[in-house]
Formats: structure tokens, C-alpha cells, sequence
């Protein structure tokens, strides 16, 4: 069984940037493959780790899996508007998958917004995300139009879901 917790910004930046890292090269190759996308991937990893601070508590939080004491995946969520938290960045390695990491990382997540108080969740994920998209359909999401805090460039957003779960 997998350990999730929330991440130590300071103690974990190393595993929390080879996490981010890994995530946008598999997405951007995935992109490409798929859309024709190429996004400066670089540029993002900077970005993300520079605003850390909005997946940390109050209003966020940035969950790490390890396997036998391995890191396996991340989830993180931060604050979108009034009462709605968005997640971002969920992602499990490969070598990592069906074990059911992904899901302990959406209840977790799901916990947390409880407890902050958020009354909605959202996400946003490519279309290709198909595995991604039936647990979040599994834990009580559906999908909807676009929403105006999603970070998803306007051209882009044909390629993807847009999806929320009421708490």
C-alpha cells in the first residue's frame, strides 16, 4: 500500500521538481503526438516551481505518493475562486500505475478540499487522458463546458475535458 502525505516545499523540492519535470515532458511528447502541440516545457517546470506556494495550505495542497518508500506520484489543488479549489498537475509514473495510486491521490485531494471548505472542485485534462478521465468520472465528476480560471490556452481548449465534482 502506498503512503500520501503533504509535501515539505523545502525537503521535497528535488522530488517535487523531477515529478513536475517528468509530467510535462510526457504531456508535451503526448501533445505533440496528439495535436500537434508543443508547449516550452521549461519555461512551465520555472513557472510551477515558482508558485509552489499556491498548492500549500490554507487553500492548497500538493500531495506526494511513495511506494515502498519509492516517490510514485503527486496531486496537486489550489484555490480557483470563492468556494471552488481546481487540481492541477495529478500524475502517477508509469512504473507506478494500476496499483491504485491515482485514485488514493484523488481522495486525498477530495479530502482536502472538504476540509478547507471548498463546495466544488474542477479539473482540466487532455483528451487523450482517457485512464484519467474514468476515475475522475469514478469519483463523482462530470463534465462541463469550459470554465474561465482554467489555464488551458483558448486555441488548446478543443482538445480538452473540463470536469467538476460538487462536495
Amino acid at each position: 500500500m502506498s503512503i500520501i502525505r503533504q509535501a515539505d516545499f523545502k525537503d521535497d523540492i528535488d522530488k517535487l521538481r523531477d515529478l513536475f519535470w517528468e509530467y510535462l515532458q510526457w504531456a508535451n511528447a503526448r501533445n505533440y503526438e496528439e495535436f500537434g502541440i508543443k508547449l516550452d516545457i521549461s519555461a512551465m517546470l520555472e513557472d510551477d516551481m515558482d508558485k509552489l506556494e499556491i498548492f500549500s495550505p490554507p487553500n492548497g495542497c500538493l500531495l506526494l505518493a511513495f511506494d515502498d518508500s519509492a516517490v510514485a506520484g503527486l496531486a496537486c489543488m489550489s484555490k480557483m475562486k470563492g468556494e471552488i479549489g481546481g487540481i492541477k498537475r495529478m500524475y502517477v509514473q508509469p512504473s507506478f500505475r494500476g496499483r491504485g495510486i491515482g485514485r488514493e491521490l484523488l481522495e486525498g485531494l477530495i479530502e482536502e478540499a472538504r476540509s478547507i471548505g471548498y463546495s466544488l472542485i474542477r479539473l482540466d485534462s487532455a483528451r487523450y487522458m482517457k485512464e484519467a478521465h474514468s476515475l475522475y468520472r469514478s469519483a463523482g465528476f462530470e463534465e462541463i463546458d469550459e470554465y474561465p480560471e482554467s489555464e488551458i490556452p483558448e486555441e488548446f481548449r478543443e482538445h480538452w475535458v473540463f470536469m467538476e465534482k460538487y462536495l
